[in-house]
């Protein structure tokens, strides 16, 4: 009985007596409207982007669902050709559509991820970000993943949902940002002059600007050591940032070399309530006046 029910659900969708000539028809029409589907998108993304250069993502979301609207017309029609009948066929697959819904639980939440951030847009191709463990380039931006470009020069694809639950910081989203390098100092150290050789150093590294100028601030009194918090601006991209900070270190470090100031290595001091003296065995023993035996005793 329920193969005989299969069987009449299908005739009821798909008619009998199909031609050949059917089918090509059906095959002509899918085929063009796959090709006007990508006609269209490429369009929709010139235009939009034409007159919107820096949402690029947002064009290229705007052209897929174009895209995909044209494709689902022309499958549309090609069924109509075929004599489908469309409202028991959207009726089984609405609950096809149910279960996979449950199965592809993952891919849709990254589907809807993608969706939302095409369209907040937090960055745009071209961007430098960092996400979770991650940090590069970003390349392209689909329904599933971000596709970054790291520094190593590898590429990464991130899920779209992982990218929005973990949160974006956008390093290149401004014309410069801050890095912060902290520099100690031996106590007893005149802390101003500290400050100002810092400073001097600090402002002559070429990738540092002089506006917003460098800071020299004093952070806390470590355990062997003053540290000064040494925040200085450069452009934002990764390597301006690693140069920047290759050149103030380099700088500090000769300036307070030649200015006689010490930069301290961690340092311990031990110390013991009394003297350690040898048990009879070997061992040491705190405060024990018991001393080694002679040969002549140990032979007795």
């Amino acid at each position: 009985m329920g193969a005989f029910d299969a069987q009449e659900a299908v005739e009821e969708i798909v008619p009998e007596g199909l031609t050949a000539g059917d089918w090509i028809q059906a095959g002509a029409l899918v085929a063009g409207a796959l090709l006007v589907a990508v006609v269209v998108h490429r369009l929709v993304v010139r235009v939009v982007t034409a007159g919107w250069s820096s949402r690029l993502g947002v064009a290229r979301l705007i052209g897929r669902f174009a895209g995909m609207a044209v494709f689902v017309t022309g499958l549309v029609y090609a069924l109509n050709t075929l004599g489908v009948r469309i409202g028991p066929l959207l009726g089984a697959l609405g609950i096809v559509g149910i279960a996979l819904a449950f199965a592809l639980r993952d891919i849709l939440e990254n589907f809807v991820a993608g969706v939302i951030l095409q369209a907040r847009n937090p960055f745009r191709y071209g961007d430098q970000i960092e996400s979770g463990e991650w940090q590069g380039t970003v390349t392209d931006v689909n329904f599933r993943s971000v596709v970054l470009r790291t520094v190593d020069g590898t590429r990464v694809e991130i899920p779209s949902a992982t990218v929005l639950k973990d949160g974006i910081q956008n390093l290149t989203a401004f014309d410069h940002r801050r890095t912060t390098v902290v520099v100690g100092v031996a106590y007893g150290t005149d802390l101003r002059v500290a400050a100002e050789v810092i400073g001097a150093a600090v402002g002559r590294v070429a990738d540092v600007t002089a506006d917003p100028a460098p800071e020299v601030l004093l952070e806390e009194l470590a355990e062997s050591s003053v540290n000064f918090a040494v925040r200085f601006w450069h452009l934002p991209d990764i390597a301006s940032m690693w140069r920047a900070r290759d050149g103030v270190i380099l700088a500090v470090y000769e300036a307070l070399g030649e200015a006689g100031i010490e930069i301290p290595f961690p340092q311990r001091v031990l110390s013991f309530p009394e003297p350690l003296r040898l048990s009879g065995d070997g061992a040491d023993v705190p405060g024990s006046d018991r001393s080694s035996p002679s040969p002549r005793d140990r032979g007795r």
